[in-house]
């Protein structure tokens, strides 16, 4: 069905995405006949998402400030530009893939487009490799809100940005 954010299998190499990740999981938003780039679906998801979203991320800023975590994608490499505080990895029509390494946590998103014109999909990949007890912690301490907040972003590719 149209705009209904469902769970999947992820499908990625996760080892040449982000060899030895500890987590991964993955999205599928159905977006019928629309036409939509892997850039313009990480757009929507990461820059028009909703609100409340923006208010958990500021909030999640301020909390892990004391620790010395990255709270934007400042001085990662960047080769495709950044979205929103995610650096782009790599990029084409059909796959983005965002993210960076920190001390604690090195974190990928993987944006996929696919499907024919007539019912296309976009496959949203979250995968998380640990260093240490504070990316444990961390990872462990955003899991629930982890789901509820990717659903709520994949949601906007199909409606209208803000």
């Amino acid at each position: 069905m149209i705009g209904t954010v469902r769970e999947v299998t992820p499908n990625v190499d996760a080892g040449a995405v982000l060899a030895g990740a500890q987590f991964i999981d993955a999205f599928r938003v159905e977006i019928g006949t629309a036409t939509v780039s892997a850039r313009e679906a990480c757009i929507r998801m990461v820059l028009h998402g909703p609100r409340w979203i923006d208010v958990l991320l500021r909030l999640r800023n301020i909390l892990v400030t004391p620790f010395g975590l990255k709270t934007s994608g400042e001085g990662a490499p960047a080769p495709h530009g950044l979205i929103g505080l995610f650096p782009v990895v790599s990029e084409t029509p059909e796959r983005l893939v965002a993210g960076f390494n920190d001390s604690h946590l090195d974190f990928r998103l993987v944006v996929d487009v696919a499907g024919d014109a007539a019912s296309r999909q976009v496959t949203s990949t979250t995968l998380v490799r640990t260093h240490n007890l504070l990316g444990r912690t961390y990872l462990t301490l955003i899991m629930p809100f982890h789901k509820i907040v990717v659903r709520g972003m994949m949601g906007r590719i199909v409606e209208p940005a803000r």
